[in-house]
């Protein structure tokens, strides 16, 4: 039966004994100073075979109840120890039956041995033995823990101390002046210093590029390691232990078989299999940057978890370490560079003072070419500048500029002047001098002797005539070498030296400078920037070049100005543009937004009759028309509000603050009561008026463009009213607008979706009623409304630019469909509108149609209307003349509706005239006589002229009875038939 004992030898420490089998001897030897000999010592006395059985030692302290030392075949696991440890817990805390028995005699530190009953008999010589174990216990325990604790002490110090040496090493490393292969290379030393590891390597990740790069690895086993340096693709990776510590950020441990199996990886392709095997993310400020790795290949060798905990600590700092030695070698490259770079502009500025003392004439030189970089001329202009500076440098009576053309394929000439040959024609690349200094892009002086002994060398082939002395220089931009500039002497009193070629030299680079100007203003700003530095850190010698250069800044910003006041305001009148206006309507309208009170209005209005006015007197006193009609709005708004040039003849008002809509109008009234007194330009007295839409700001507009768009639409509708008005955007309006939108989406869906059909209205004779021929009509299948007729669309279609698409959609279903209805004869019409006529390509596309659906053009009519014949007569007259040679019959349609111009019956090729229902509808009117003389009228003159009379509309008897007796012999109408599809009428 075991028995639990407690001892108690601190204040407030508590130190528990457990002993299994019963206790039955007396004689306790406690001999050694450590827990282990003392449990030893308990096994012994209590008759155990040490290591035969389970002897174990608790200790209880403010951490809680603990395995302090334990002897046994079956050392007791951590879980199994936390186990027993709660059990011996509750045991103490819960009521039973106990034996206490003091230890010890020292009242400052109490000790009381405790023993639990239960169905025991405790017997005196039992009491005796425990009382004698509790001296025991009392005398020798407490030393032997204090001992045991100062031992564990020391050591957990040795290994703190290892370890921050370790880390004092690391960050050392971070900060000294090493290569990165020997600061690994030390890394591998500290971490072989605090455990196994002799197989070691550091991954590191480039997120930049997402490779992987082992810059130092030591391996016994791996035959092919990783090329340190190279960047391995992490996707390449995947699978492998490494890959998944990067990519995951969490920590392996164990046998790399195992390992490879829990992650799911890849069995063998990433080196040897090893028998334990570590790895640790490296991570600082939440990233990971790799891993570092140690492994085992020997059995003696395993990790534990302390060596997973320590091996993550070291990684962090050896993180922190190579973040820190990587920006301090990146800092140390960066302060290389920028003192190389100070360097070399220090050389430069030196080099420059130098050459200011020597070189006044260069310098006004360089400043004469760096102003014709940026003023306006012709390229010859440009070119005989450059001569003039250059002749003031060296001798240039002969002298010339090459060009390479974009292609490189062949060299121009733009400017020549030379003793012989005056006039040089551009020529494909040959082997000439110039040829050779574009090879090489390096400048060349060139005497007779290296000229023929470049010659005998093949470099050359002479071109032109031959110098006494030549010096070429290359012409260098962004793009490389773009052309050469040279000069030439042909006697010996002129030479050249290599300052000439210096000069030269120097010169060419700031004429290829204003030439690069000329081509991109956007690198002259920049360029400028950088002089503007250079020139504020040159020394006082240089003032006077700073100030002519501050003037021409001072100049480019002026013209900045200029060109962003023109960017936002009208040329002609000066007046803000669109975007202007947009802008600072789109400012107003999130004022009034956030503060509804605030209202704002915009006034659209254009110039009434301008285009008769501006066609008429010609455009200059158009323009200034337009320029005092924007001043008197302007003046009339006055502080008010903007006033805006839109395009052409339109004009826009924003009014903010406003008052009220009337507000909006009366100064719509004010605009047009100014412009309604005469103009007087150009000795002329000139009348115009102007219509207005005006539209307020409302909560529901969310874009300046959306306001704008409603005030044009009501511009349109006053337009319509009669112009000279103004008209305001309501409701009605904007429902009409969403309308037409939404009609004309839909007419477009309709076109893609081939929603326009034909439907057919037999013409017959009107004695005895016999089909003639069909008008083919066109109709809209809306998949919503069904079928619509074209006064439904029609309109819009037109506005649209739609209504030709339409037309050729009808047109080939009719030439598919219309063989079988004129089978025995008669003819099918087809209406054509007057954007048709206009097309050159019309008649040919028509033409192929027929061909291509096999139909025979003598069994087709086109119908086109007087509007037609009126846009343009001659171009109509060629096109029908086009189509009645092809065999195609024309008809005029609605004729008396237009200005029934009797021309037309003799100058264009017409086969028939159909008779607008209006007249026929005025047969049922009391004016009926009326209606009759000029039915009689267009039959007898149709009939006289050999064409058929077709009446229109005819929707009941009295009319048929009537027409006929008129001497009409064809009509069409819902008497005889409705407008049918082809299946119907089939």
């Amino acid at each position: 039966m075991a028995e639990l004992g407690v001892l108690e030898t601190v204040p407030g420490e508590t130190t528990g004994l457990v002993l299994s089998p019963a206790v039955s001897r007396a004689d306790l030897l406690l001999a050694g100073s450590s827990a282990q000999e003392l449990v030893d010592s308990i096994a012994r006395w209590a008759g155990l075979r040490p290591g035969a059985e389970s002897v174990q030692l608790w200790i209880g302290d403010r951490q809680g109840l603990r395995l302090f030392a334990a002897a046994g075949p079956a050392p007791l696991e951590a879980d199994r120890q936390a186990a027993l440890a709660c059990a011996i817990a509750a045991e103490l805390r819960a009521d039973g039956q106990w034996i206490c028995q003091p230890i010890g005699a020292d009242s400052c530190a109490p000790a009381v041995l405790l023993l639990r009953g239960g169905e025991l008999d405790v017997d005196a010589e039992l009491a005796a033995q425990l009382a004698q174990l509790a001296v025991l216990l009392g005398q020798r325990l407490p030393a032997a823990l204090e001992l045991e604790r100062l031992h564990e002490a020391v050591t957990q110090l040795a290994e703190a101390e290892r370890l921050q040496r370790a880390l004092f090493a690391i960050a050392e490393l971070a900060t000294s002046q090493r290569d990165m292969a020997d600061v690994l290379a030390h890394l591998h030393t500290i971490v072989a210093g605090l455990m196994y590891a002799r197989n070691f390597f550091i991954a590191l990740l480039d997120r930049s590029h997402d490779t992987v790069e082992f810059p130092y690895l030591r391996d016994t086993l791996d035959e092919s390691p990783p090329s340190p340096g190279t960047g391995y693709p992490l996707a390449a990776l995947r699978g492998s232990l490494t890959a998944h510590v990067i990519a995951t950020g969490e920590t392996l441990m164990g046998p790399s078989e195992s390992l490879v199996v829990q992650i799911g990886g890849v069995p063998s392709g990433f080196g040897p299999q090893s028998i334990d095997w570590l790895g640790v993310p490296l991570a600082s400020a939440g990233e990971v940057l790799g891993a570092v790795v140690v492994q085992s290949y020997d059995e003696r060798f395993r990790y534990s978890d302390k060596d997973r905990a320590l091996l993550t600590f070291v990684a962090q700092h050896i993180a922190t370490a190579l973040q820190r030695r990587r920006a301090q070698l990146e800092l140390e490259q960066r302060v290389a560079e920028r003192t190389e770079e100070l360097r070399l502009a220090n050389a430069a500025l030196r080099g420059e003072v130098e050459e200011r003392q020597r070189g006044e004439q260069l310098q006004t030189a360089l400043f004469r070419i760096a102003e014709l970089g940026t003023t306006g001329g012709s390229p010859e202009d440009f070119y005989a500048a450059l001569h003039r500076i250059i002749g003031r440098l060296l001798y240039a009576e002969n002298f010339y500029i090459a060009m390479l053309d974009p292609v490189g394929e062949q060299l121009h000439f733009p400017y020549s002047v030379d003793q012989f040959d005056g006039v040089r024609p551009s020529r494909r690349l040959a082997r000439g001098l110039t040829e050779y200094v574009l090879r090489t892009g390096r400048p060349l002086l060139a005497d007779r002797a290296i000229n023929r002994a470049m010659h005998d060398a093949g470099e050359i082939a002479t071109q032109g005539a031959r110098a006494s002395v030549w010096l070429g220089v290359p012409l260098i931009c962004d793009a490389g070498t773009v052309g050469v500039i040279a000069v030439q002497s042909y006697d010996e009193r002129h030479t050249y030296t290599h300052r000439d070629q210096e000069i030269l030299t120097f010169v060419s680079y700031h004429i290829a400078n204003a030439l690069d100007r000329k081509r991109a203003a956007e690198r002259l700003r920049e360029a400028n920037t950088e002089l503007e530095r250079r020139v504020a850190e040159r020394t006082e010698a240089l003032y006077a070049a700073n100030r002519d250069l501050h003037q021409q800044i001072a100049e480019r910003e002026r013209i900045e100005r200029q060109l962003k006041h023109a960017a936002s305001h009208d040329a002609l009148t000066g007046l803000p543009n669109r975007a202007h206006l947009l802008q600072h309507l789109a400012d107003a309208l999130r004022r009034h937004q956030r503060q509804v009170e605030h209202r704002i209005a915009v006034l659209f209005l254009d110039l009434d009759r301008f285009k008769v006015i501006n066609d008429s007197v010609g455009h200059l006193v158009g323009d200034e028309l337009l320029k005092e009609a924007g001043a008197r709005i302007a003046a009339v708004v006055g502080q008010r509000g903007m006033v805006a040039r839109l395009g052409g003849d339109e004009f826009a008002v924003l009014v903010e603050p406003l008052v009220d809509d009337a507000a909006a109008i009366r100064l719509a009234e004010r605009i047009i009561g100014a412009l309604d007194v005469p103009i007087r330009v150009g000795g002329k007295e000139l009348f115009t008026a102007a219509s207005i839409g005006i539209a307020v700001a409302r909560p529901h507009y969310a874009r300046a463009e959306d306001l704008l768009r409603d005030a044009d639409v009501a511009l349109y509708r006053a337009k319509a009213q009669g112009r000279r008005r103004h008209e305001l955007f309501d409701d009605t309006l904007r429902q009409q607008a969403l309308h037409q939108l939404e009609l004309e989406g839909n007419l477009r869906r309709g076109l893609t979706q081939a929603e326009f059909e034909p439907v057919f209205q037999p013409i017959v004779t009107l004695d005895g009623r016999r089909v003639s021929g069909y008008e083919a009509l066109m109709r809209w299948r809306h998949p919503q409304l069904g079928l619509l007729t074209p006064a439904d669309f029609l309109g819009i279609a037109e506005e649209s630019g739609l209504a030709e698409a339409m037309d050729w959609q009808v047109y080939e279903q009719v030439l598919a469909q219309g063989a079988r209805l004129v089978a025995e004869g008669g003819y099918l019409s087809i209406n054509v509108g007057a954007r048709h006529f206009r097309s050159a390509s019309f008649v040919p596309d028509l033409l192929a149609m027929i061909q291509r659906h096999g139909f025979s053009p003598r069994h087709l009519r086109v119908e086109v209307t007087e509007r037609t014949l009126l846009d343009d007569p001659e171009q109509a007259r060629v096109q029908m003349v086009a189509l009645r040679d092809a065999g195609i019959g024309i008809a005029l349609d609605d004729f008396g509706t237009g200005y029934s111009s009797l021309s037309y019956l003799h100058q264009f090729p017409l086969d028939a005239l159909k008779v607008d229902r209006s007249f026929v509808l005025a047969l049922d009117a009391e004016s009926r006589r009326n209606a009759q003389a000029v039915l009689r009228a267009i039959c007898t003159l149709g009939l006289s002229l050999g064409m058929e009379v077709i009446a229109e509309g005819i929707e009941t008897q009295e009319q048929l009875e009537i027409l006929r007796s008129l001497g009409c012999t064809l009509g069409q109408g819902f008497l005889f038939s409705l407008p049918k599809p082809l299946a119907e009428l089939l």
